[in-house]
């Protein structure tokens, strides 16, 4: 493998790293203190192509692979977690289902305005009562005629009340049959879909999760994804993809803890020299900064697999709990740098802190890729 980035790359890079700047620096604290989705920001990355990153031209999209996709996530991330978490899920979870399973006519309706970003994505697999367990889930949908009728609620959803469109996995057979669960394209207003609680969240606060609402929702036969009962099937293929998405979350929001700690304890004075000089502090950060390349080589690994066609379900998961543990530590350890400072709102320590306890938990907690991993090993 060649762990150098093209001149592609690099180009993408600058051109993340200038918006994020511009355009997400500046306001990100005031997003998080209230919670606010800042829908028309997505609007603006669409026009620069980063909400349709692996979309096919065809469709609208950038049509680039997976390593620039880490490229543009994990750039976007080092800035503010929220808005990374948020393109990392439209592109990966709603975007790619659709791009992945959908007929022609689903591609050519829905990707062009998801890819733009006219539309904002939202996926839904996760119920209240059925986290890692999604097998058991009580939301249901039932043929009649020619429509297929929605029942339940999606908790823990990514643009649940803002999204343009979901994508909503439901029970259509019998419990626990992994053959029993399909996914439908559901467009907002349609009647009997409705946002519900906006959850009031530690970290990721301007990334909006909430419920979504399924009352005698219509669905028309058009909108089912695939084969009717395949829907779990494709939603652990689209996982695999999602764990390269948290893992570059995870590498963007460990690596602007680290940038953030290099740059304060070059500046922070004790003892009348630069707390940098201290072995205590040099230490950490070299362990920061090696932790961090090592997560990113697994991504790199996994992307190559990705872009390649072959099989990575191994891969994807530990580059997904390598990076997003390696994350917590190196946040972790940014406030401990900080010392008191790191702890008040008035630095970045405190912040990516609260944002990278998440990367642990969504799409696939530590444990749960543990046990895909062991389950791969075992085969």
């Amino acid at each position: 493998m060649n762990f150098e980035h093209n001149e592609n790359e690099q180009m993408i890079a600058q051109m993340v790293r200038d918006f994020a700047e511009k355009e997400i620096r500046p306001t990100f604290m005031e997003w998080d203190e209230s919670q606010h989705f800042p829908k028309s920001l997505f609007n603006k990355m669409g026009e620069l192509g980063l909400m349709g990153v692996l979309v096919p031209e065809e469709y609208g999209g950038a049509g680039l692979g997976y390593n620039e996709y880490i490229t543009v996530i994990s750039e976007i991330a080092q800035v503010c977690g929220s808005i990374g978490l948020s393109v990392a899920a439209h592109n990966s979870l709603c975007t790619g289902h659709i791009m992945s399973f959908g007929n022609e006519a689903q591609k050519k309706k829905y990707l062009p305005k998801l890819a733009s970003g006219q539309w904002i994505g939202a996926w839904g697999l996760t119920e209240a009562n059925t986290g890692s367990d999604a097998m058991r889930m009580k939301c249901v949908a039932k043929k009649e005629g020619n429509e297929w009728v929605l029942n339940g609620a999606k908790n823990w959803i990514t643009h649940g009340i803002s999204g343009d469109v979901a994508v909503v996995l439901a029970r259509t057979g019998d419990l626990l049959d992994s053959r029993g669960i399909t996914a439908f394209i559901v467009e907002r207003g349609t009647p009997g879909f409705q946002g519900g609680k906006k959850e009031n969240k530690l970290g990721m606060r301007a990334s909006e999760t909430a419920e979504m609402i399924f009352e005698d929702c219509r669905i028309p036969e058009e909108n089912v994804l695939g084969e009717v009962g395949d829907g779990f099937i494709q939603a652990m293929k689209i996982l695999d993809g999602g764990r390269i998405s948290i893992g570059a979350l995870s590498l963007g929001i460990a690596k602007g803890a680290l940038a953030a700690s290099i740059k304060y304890s070059k500046e922070r004075e004790q003892f009348g020299q630069p707390i940098s000089n201290f072995q205590a502090i040099a230490f950490k950060l070299a362990d920061m900064a090696t932790e961090i390349e090592a997560a990113e080589m697994l991504l790199y690994q996994s992307a190559y697999l990705k872009n390649t066609g072959q099989k990575m379900t191994k891969e994807s998961a530990m580059a997904k709990y390598y990076a997003s543990e390696v994350c917590v530590k190196a946040a972790t350890e940014a406030v401990q740098i900080f010392g008191g400072y790191g702890y008040t709102k008035d630095y970045p320590a405190e912040k990516y802190y609260r944002d990278a306890k998440l990367c642990t938990i969504g799409e696939g907690t530590s444990e749960i890729q543990k046990l895909v991993i062991s389950r791969e090993l075992l085969k």
